[in-house]
């Protein structure tokens, strides 16, 4: 295994305290709200922090991400956007 290529070695699980769940998101967005609610209640289970970060406090988030909100982050990677996903996110998260 030690020459096999990177391309096919799977990276060790991190630990659940190890990830990081992001919201991006702004005030006043419904999609928003529910994607809170899966995303409170996948990490609480999982035991994974999480954050939201508002795209009318960052203009560098606004810019990026203003026609897809809400959007989720793992890890600093963009998981999904619009709708979460309970199964798929739980999935990513433990994986």
């Amino acid at each position: 295994m030690a020459d096999m290529s990177p391309i096919f070695r799977r990276r060790p699980a991190k630990a659940p305290e190890d990830r990081l769940v992001t919201l991006i998101r702004k005030p006043g967005c419904h999609l928003c709200d529910d994607a809170q609610i899966v995303i409170e209640r996948v990490c609480g289970d999982l035991g994974v922090p999480w954050e939201q970060k508002d795209i009318s406090q960052d203009p560098q988030l606004h810019d990026q991400y203003w026609e897809q909100i809400p959007v989720v982050l793992v890890d600093g990677d963009q998981h999904t956007f619009w709708r979460v996903d309970e199964k798929r996110l739980r999935t990513a998260l433990t994986e």
